[in-house]
């Protein structure tokens, strides 16, 4: 019974309160109810509520493609709502229609103007000035050039902008020089490939042999073979913080920096290598990036050529007719007194064609290449140097090749293009049975 008494007492207290608002004198009459939209439906509500806060359209830009009507600057659908929010009545079944089918017009055309713009073209600029791309055969002379090695290294070259030297180490004598306006008076930095004098000084200084092991940091130690081929910027950077730049600048003389490679070769640019070290410039980002410096083709050709042989720097020089081709004589400029230091930096330069910078050379343990690639950007250009030589039945054979132009270009691109010059002469057997007295004084 007791159950029973506190469901009854519970049912009385909710039938009071429902009855509160009548005993106030808060009845809510059926007028008011009706303006006030009671007992109006679900879906009716949420179409009110929706027209309520539904966000502005943003008017795409006006574009060739999809110029937008004025129209959708103020869809229907947004004063259909604004009545309604008012406490007018709602909108009848086509004015809903209308205004869903006008806004689906203007969500579309919005869509449309946004195709639009994503298919204008795009304006893309660039910090490069020099293309990436040339004939870089244009003005070339072939009087007296190597016309089997002038197609190769044309062929390799392919449609880069840049330059091909290629010349004999045992005499000085070029073969072929494509886009010769570039290779005589292109001076530019010559990135890492200036590495090659900081190596040669540090040899012959005493500072590191073959297998010295320079430690990088605690735990990281590198041999001179490695940091040639790997180009380790490191490495070259705390030798020549124990070499000085007086050093630097002997040596740098010595291999022919800052003078003409060539010899009574009209219009050929010396490069630039200053005789005091700038303020601005550590020693150190001149002998690993070759800051401050600029080289020619020629002049890192006489380099190459010099490690190749042995010791001995020619004049490379351009015979450019039948005759001088004939009475060809090798011009020695000056031998090196350092020839016990060049087989210590030959495995770097092997190493860079087998596992380092210069992979894209393609290392043939029958036809090897010794090489060193730079890589850098003046502000103007991007740069790509590969300084190589090979050694193929007895021939030896110096092929430079810088090239210019935007990002993409580096040194192991360079190297791709040496390496395919290599090949373009080894498929046509010009080593086959050929050794260098044998060339000498033939086109």
């Amino acid at each position: 019974m007791g159950k029973h008494m506190r469901t009854t007492s519970i049912l009385t207290l909710c039938l009071g309160l429902s009855a509160l608002p009548a005993l106030l004198g808060l009845t809510v009459s059926p007028q008011e109810k009706k303006k006030a939209g009671a007992g109006k439906p679900v879906a009716a509500h949420a179409a009110t509520a929706k027209a309520r806060h539904k966000p502005l359209a943003r008017k795409p830009a006006a574009s060739a493609a999809a110029k937008p009507p004025a129209a959708s600057a103020k869809p229907p659908a947004a004063t259909s709502a604004s009545k309604t929010a008012a406490g007018k009545a709602p909108a009848s079944k086509s004015a809903k229609a209308k205004a869903v089918t006008t806004a689906g017009a203007v969500a579309k055309t919005g869509a449309a103007g946004k195709t639009a713009r994503s298919r204008a073209p795009r304006q893309l600029s660039s910090p490069w000035s020099v293309p990436t791309y040339a004939d870089s055969t244009i003005g070339d002379v072939l009087d007296g050039e190597d016309l089997q090695v002038r197609r190769a290294a044309v062929e390799a070259l392919g449609p880069f902008n840049g330059a091909v030297v290629v010349a004999d180490p045992t005499s000085g004598r070029i073969l072929s020089m494509v886009n010769q306006q570039l290779a005589l008076t292109g001076a530019y930095q010559p990135c890492s490939t200036i590495k090659l004098v900081a190596t040669l000084a540090a040899l012959n200084e005493g500072i590191i042999d073959k297998d010295t092991r320079v430690h990088l940091t605690r735990r990281v130690s590198m041999d001179l073979t490695t940091a040639i081929a790997r180009s380790n910027n490191p490495y070259f950077a705390s030798l020549v913080e124990k070499l000085g730049f007086e050093k630097v600048y002997h040596y740098g003389k010595l291999v022919g920096l800052g003078e003409r490679a060539g010899y009574e070769m009209d219009g050929e640019s010396p490069g630039i290598f200053p005789d005091k070290k700038p303020r601005e410039i550590p020693v150190g980002m001149m002998t690993s990036y070759g800051e401050a410096i600029g080289i020619t083709p020629l002049q890192l050709a006489a380099l190459v050529s010099s490690i190749a042989n042995g010791g001995t720097l020619y004049y490379l020089q351009y015979p450019r007719n039948e005759s001088e081709i004939e009475h060809f004589t090798p011009k020695v400029k000056r031998y090196l007194e350092i020839g016990d230091v060049y087989p210590k930096m030959r495995p770097g330069m092997l190493g860079a064609t087998d596992f380092g910078t210069a992979r894209r050379a393609f290392y043939d343990a029958n036809e090897p290449i010794y090489g060193k690639t730079g890589t850098c950007s003046d502000g103007v250009t991007h740069l790509g140097w590969f300084g190589s030589f090979n050694e193929v039945g007895g021939r030896k054979l110096v092929v430079v090749v810088l090239l210019t132009g935007g990002k993409g270009i580096n040194g192991p691109v360079a190297s791709g293009v040496a390496g395919q010059v290599y090949r373009n002469l080894s498929q046509q057997q010009y080593f086959a049975g050929r050794t260098t007295t044998d060339t000498q004084g033939q086109p």
